[in-house]
């Protein structure tokens, strides 16, 4: 009993000068060559989906298919919350509206965008999956200073809900606005409840846990109209550009923000499918998309923090370990 009440105490009252002193040291002798490898190293061919957006009928299989896959993943918020102070980031609450499936939330990564468009002189209507774009190299990865976004081997991105603070640095550097913030949850509410990102980010993390299994995303298996195909990026580029060949269609997706896994391909221009669709928050455009990470400020930003990242990602480990020890 005396044991477990003196590690109890010694684990809460030394724990931000020892774990700091731990992680940092072990971090920051590995952290740099890290980053420098992850910026030059040969990535397996990456993982991509295409989209056939003339075969959607817009029955939103899907949108239910990624909730009922993802449920577990799903933010379960503390209330009432913590004020921030400064007030300077606000509550996003989305605990009380998991209904909503028309737009992106932290409890629907998935959603159906509506477009009207004219073929042939004749007006169609078309409708499109929309979710994290998962860029070939991702703003939100190298420019998250916590370590918490992440990219897999397989060329996925995802967002490691334990260790991420909710700071939004995700989000502003999406070229699409993807991430989403559920406050009363997650690291911020043990560190810095007043201070830190008031909450954490959610988004599409092309399920994961499946593909490690070898089964596809949850979205592909259940559409009954195969819209989607999934593949090494280099066939699945060759079925896009045959595809648009076939149907004289574009495409959407391969040289976005320097090339994204998620491709698609349309029977008409996606500037005019821009125009048509609804935008805003939660509804990402189609907007021609520049390379953010070949901006010198954003890659000298991204060889600053990914050291940084390195340790505060170690931190966070170390920090719910030792929770989970107590």
């Amino acid at each position: 009993m005396t044991i477990k009440k003196a590690t109890s105490k010694i684990s809460r009252r030394a724990f931000l000068k020892n774990s700091i002193t731990v992680a940092g040291s072990v971090a920051a002798t590995t952290s740099i060559a890290r980053a420098a490898k992850s910026m030059t190293r040969e990535k397996k061919e990456p993982l991509v989906t295409l989209l056939d957006i003339s075969k959607c009928i817009g029955c939103e299989e899907c949108v239910y298919a990624c909730q009922e896959a993802n449920a577990d993943k799903y933010p379960e918020p503390q209330k009432p919350f913590p004020k921030m102070f400064p007030n300077r980031v606000p509550v996003q609450d989305w605990s009380d509206k998991r209904d909503v499936t028309d737009r992106l939330t932290p409890y629907n990564w998935l959603f159906i965008q509506h477009a009207s468009a004219t073929v042939n002189g004749e007006e169609i209507e078309l409708t499109l999956p929309r979710r994290c774009m998962h860029c070939d190299n991702p703003p939100c990865v190298k420019l998250c200073p916590w370590g918490s976004a992440k990219q897999e081997e397989n060329g996925l991105s995802r967002i490691d809900s334990n260790i991420c603070l909710g700071g939004s640095k995700c989000k502003k550097a999406c070229p699409w606005d993807i991430p989403e913030r559920q406050t009363g949850v997650g690291l911020y509410l043990d560190l810095l409840p007043a201070f830190a990102g008031n909450g954490v980010m959610y988004k599409c993390d092309r399920c994961y846990n499946r593909l490690e299994k070898g089964e596809v995303p949850a979205c592909i298996e259940v559409c009954p109209e195969d819209v989607q195909t999934i593949g090494p990026r280099s066939e699945i580029l060759k079925k896009a550009h045959a595809l648009a060949r076939e149907m004289n269609g574009y495409i959407y997706g391969e040289h976005e923000n320097g090339g994204t896994n998620t491709i698609y391909v349309s029977p008409v221009p996606f500037e005019q499918l821009n125009q048509s669709i609804e935008k805003g928050k939660g509804k990402p455009h189609l907007n021609k998309v520049k390379n953010m990470m070949a901006d010198g400020t954003n890659l000298a930003k991204a060889m600053l923090i990914a050291p940084l990242a390195g340790v505060a990602a170690a931190f966070g480990k170390f920090y719910l370990s030792s929770k989970e020890d107590n």
